[in-house]
């Protein structure tokens, strides 16, 4: 990974760097939906960095994934409604490896290879074992680990991320969905490596953004702003 494409540790510092993008995307034009989703995600990234001193896992997880899910999320303007969030969030993802020409994502994924693994071996993560919870399904869902380091022998990083994210998204749906309580005994460890690589995730896929994504179409915006400023 190049030097300059160095991944801040701040929302402070992406959004001084998305700054020149943001005062010319904007110029004289209203609010650029690049930009929306751009502020959108970092409002939702910088909550979780206001929480760190006293973090609540479940708020968190939820916080990160909504920063996701405003750079992923497109509206179906036939349906008059959101498309799907698996077919999204993919197709953003195969998006924004192509636009990586520096390899952030993957010198990314790369470092913190040990918690992608763990999240890959974690049955409680994966739907093959909620199929039929037992020492069987266990053993096929801690497969993916296995599989995985041949994936990054042949760095192919567009599998690996979109395991690791089928991961987050079942914890993700489990919290959203009301299988889960707050604060919880039961899934401490796979709530924290999936904060742990959202919070290693989202500002890599900003800083993609940021060098190779401010002029890019993304797509429909899911519910902009009517009649206000960015801020919404």
């Amino acid at each position: 990974m190049s030097e300059q494409l160095l991944i801040p540790e701040t929302v402070r510092q992406l959004r001084r760097l998305w700054k020149p993008h943001k005062e010319r995307l904007c110029d004289g034009n209203g609010e650029h939906p690049t930009v929306i989703r751009f502020h959108r995600a970092c409002s939702w990234l910088q909550r979780v960095e206001q929480n760190a001193e006293c973090p609540d896992l479940d708020v968190d997880l939820l916080s990160l994934w909504i920063a996701f899910n405003a750079l992923y999320g497109q509206w179906d303007e036939q349906r008059g409604e959101p498309r799907p969030d698996r077919e999204c969030w993919r197709q953003f993802t195969e998006r924004i490896l192509r636009l990586d020409e520096f390899g952030v994502l993957a010198g990314s994924l790369t470092e913190h290879r040990r918690l992608v693994l763990s999240l890959l071996e974690d049955e409680y993560l994966s739907r093959y074992f909620w199929q039929e919870p037992g020492a069987a399904s266990a053993g096929k869902a801690r497969k993916l680990k296995h599989a995985a380091h041949g994936w990054y022998q042949e760095k192919r990083w567009l599998m690996i991320l979109e395991r690791v994210l089928d991961c987050v998204y079942f914890l993700r749906c489990q919290l959203v969905h009301g299988a889960s309580t707050h604060g919880g005994t039961l899934n401490r460890t796979s709530l924290k490596r999936c904060v742990w690589m959202m919070q290693k995730l989202l500002p890599a896929f900003l800083m993609v953004w940021i060098e190779y994504g401010a002029d890019e179409d993304w797509g429909p915006l899911c519910y902009p702003p009517i009649g206000a400023t960015v801020g919404r």
